[in-house]
């Protein structure tokens, strides 16, 4: 499970959804929660979170450009590669807040070599909202991986 510890910067809700905007130094990420209004009432500007994803729920794009519906985008290097037959799991490092955060992302292997993966190469995660969990975090900002 890939997670990152920030602070809420923003929160748009309307009846039982909300999205949450949650900062680390200059990466913005969003969170998209269900749940009772009174229970998204919890939530306030400058809590504390852990945002986690699972490994399997991020896509990997090299060269990206134009736009796209993703606002979850964690531009990185790839420090390891494990490829198998069917599945290749992508290390790749985020530095963000003047930490370094390693996350993980197992796509298809078919994927990773019509990309050309290599080690070194920069790549952005993409990761949809409503992919993203999010806790209260009680302890100090930064990588908790």
């Amino acid at each position: 499970m890939n997670q990152i510890n920030g602070h809420i910067l923003a929160i748009d809700h309307e009846g039982s959804i909300a999205l949450l905007d949650v900062v680390l130094g200059d990466l913005r990420l969003s969170a998209t929660i269900l749940g009772e209004a009174q229970t998204l009432g919890l939530w306030k500007i400058e809590q504390p979170v852990q945002l986690q994803f699972n490994e399997m729920e991020v896509a990997i794009a090299k060269n990206l450009s134009g736009q796209i519906s993703l606002r979850n985008r964690l531009p990185g290097t790839i420090m390891a590669l494990e490829w198998g037959r069917i599945l290749t799991r992508v290390s790749f490092q985020v530095l963000a807040a003047g930490t370094e955060m390693l996350f993980d992302a197992v796509i298809t292997t078919r994927s990773a070599r019509h990309l050309q993966l290599a080690v070194g190469d920069q790549i952005e995660g993409l990761v949809k909202s409503n992919e993203m969990h999010v806790l209260a975090a009680s302890t100090e900002v930064g990588d908790m991986r």
